[in-house]
C-alpha cells in the first residue's frame, strides 16, 4: 500500500504527535508498505528519508501550548505537489483542523483520506468559531480516528460526527529491555516534559518537593527536557537546589534508560493532555507511575490500577503520594507488575494492526463506489437497465 501521512508540527521540535508518527511511519515500513511522511522542518534539519519538508513552520499559540505550524500559499503548492507525486493509495492526516499541513492536505486532496485528531480541549473557540471554515474539508474525510475518548469527545461537541477510538502506540519491548543507568538510580523521582511549559506541571511538583525532601532528605529530582533550568528551581530554597539534576535533552535511548532507572515516575500535567504516551512508556520501562488525575490519564492508567493518581494542581497531595509509594517497595512492585500487563494494549503491534485495518477499510469502499461509477458510466454509454 502506498501511504501518505501528514504531520502538522515541525520536525525540528519532537513532541508526542511527531513521535507517533515516526513509529507508526516506521511499523508500516517494516510490514512492507510504502510511506511518506509531508511535515514542516528547517532547511537544515535531519531528516528520515521517509519525510519531505513542506518548509519552516512558525511558532502559534495552540492549545495551551506553542505548536510549530506551516500554511501559506508555497505551503499548498508543495502540498499539492507532494500527492501528485507519492500517488497515495490513502492520505492519514494528523489534526487536520490545526491551521497547518494537515487543512492544507484536506482541501487538496482527492480519494481516501484518513484523519487522527489528537486534541483534548472541551472549550475550544477557536474551533467552534472555525467550524464553516473547516466543515468543506472536513466533509472529505472518510475515516475519523481519536487518540482517546477525551480527543474523540472534543471532536463529537466541536465538529459533529465521530471518530473509532486507537490511542497512541509505543514500541513496549524498546523500553523493558533498557538498561538501567548507575548514576540514575537509588530514591530518584523522575519527570520528562518541556520544563518552561506550565501545563506539564514541573511547577506542581518543585512546590511539592520541599514536603518530599523533609521526609525523605535522600531523594533526588531527575528532570528531562528543555527549558529554563534555573528559573524552575527558583521556587526552592537554596538548601534544596541540589537535589535537582537537570539532564537536558535526551535521546530516545537515554529516555527509555533513564524510565528504567528511577523509583517512582511523576507526572504533574495541569491539563491540555488529550492521552499521555509519556504514562505508556514509563510502564513499559516498568517505571512505577504516580500522576494527576486528568481524565485521559486515569483512562491510560485503567483508573489508578496500573499506577497511581493525586488531586490535579494539588501539591500537598502529590508529595503525600510521592512520600508513601517511595517508602513502599511492594506497593511500587505491584504497580510495576500491574503497569507492565495494562501497557501490552498499546503496543505497536495491536495499534499499528487497528490503522491499517481503517486504511484497508476505505480503500475497499473507495474501490467499491470507483466499480460501481464505471459500470454505471458503461450501462449509460451502452444504453443497457440497471437488473
Amino acid at each position: 500500500m502506498r501511504i501518505g501521512i501528514v504531520c502538522p508540527y515541525s520536525w525540528d521540535v519532537p513532541g508526542g504527535v511527531q513521535f507517533h508518527i515516526r513509529d507508526l511511519t516506521e511499523y508500516f515500513i517494516r510490514l512492507g508498505h510504502e510511506v511518506s511522511v509531508l511535515a514542516p522542518a528547517d532547511d537544515d534539519t535531519p531528516l528520515p528519508p521517509y519525510v519531505v519538508s513542506a518548509g519552516r513552520a512558525v511558532p502559534v499559540p495552540y492549545n495551551g501550548s506553542v505548536a510549530r505550524l506551516n500554511f501559506g500559499f508555497l505551503s499548498a503548492a508543495r502540498v499539492r505537489r507532494w500527492l501528485h507525486e507519492g500517488a497515495f493509495d490513502v492520505v492519514h492526516i494528523h489534526e487536520p483542523t490545526s491551521p497547518s499541513l494537515g487543512l492544507l492536505t484536506c482541501w487538496a486532496a482527492e480519494g481516501p483520506i484518513v484523519a487522527t485528531f489528537h486534541t483534548s480541549n472541551p472549550r475550544s473557540r477557536a474551533m467552534i468559531a472555525a467550524y464553516a471554515i473547516l466543515q468543506a474539508a472536513l466533509e472529505k474525510i472518510s475515516a475519523r480516528i481519536a487518540v482517546s475518548e477525551y480527543a474523540r469527545r472534543t471532536l463529537v461537541e466541536h465538529l459533529g460526527g465521530d471518530a473509532v477510538v486507537i490511542p497512541n502506540g509505543v514500541d513496549v519491548d524498546f523500553f523493558a529491555r533498557a538498561e538501567p543507568k548507575a548514576e540514575w538510580q537509588g530514591d530518584t523521582i523522575g519527570f520528562i516534559g518541556r520544563i518552561d511549559e506550565p501545563r506539564k506541571g514541573l511547577p506542581v511538583l518543585m512546590k511539592a518537593l520541599p514536603k518530599i525532601l523533609a521526609a525523605r532528605p535522600q531523594t533526588r529530582l531527575l528532570v528531562a527536557g528543555r527549558g529554563d533550568e534555573k528559573e524552575a528551581v527558583e521556587p526552592l530554597p537554596r538548601e534544596l537546589r541540589s537535589r535537582v539534576e537537570f539532564l537536558g535533552m535526551v535521546s530516545d535511548e537515554d529516555k527509555a534508560r533513564f524510565l528504567r532507572s528511577v523509583d517512582l515516575y511523576v507526572a504533574p500535567n495541569t491539563g491540555g493532555e488529550s492521552f499521555g504516551i509519556i504514562l505508556v512508556e514509563a510502564m513499559s520501562a516498568g517505571a512505577p507511575v504516580l500522576a494527576s488525575d486528568l481524565d485521559a490519564f486515569a483512562q491510560v492508567l485503567d483508573q489508578g490500577s496500573a499506577g497511581e493518581l493525586f488531586a490535579n494542581e494539588d501539591a500537598d497531595a502529590l508529595a503525600e503520594a510521592a512520600v508513601r509509594l517511595l517508602d513502599d517497595p511492594e506497593r511500587r512492585a505491584g504497580l510495576r507488575e500491574r503497569g507492565s500487563a495494562h501497557v501490552r494494549r498499546f503496543d505497536w503491534s495491536t495499534v499499528g494492526a487497528d490503522i491499517l485495518s481503517v486504511y484497508e477499510t476505505v480503500t475497499a469502499g473507495a474501490a467499491a463506489v470507483a466499480a460501481d461509477d464505471r459500470a454505471t458510466g458503461l450501462r449509460a454509454r451502452f444504453g443497457l437497465a440497471r437488473d
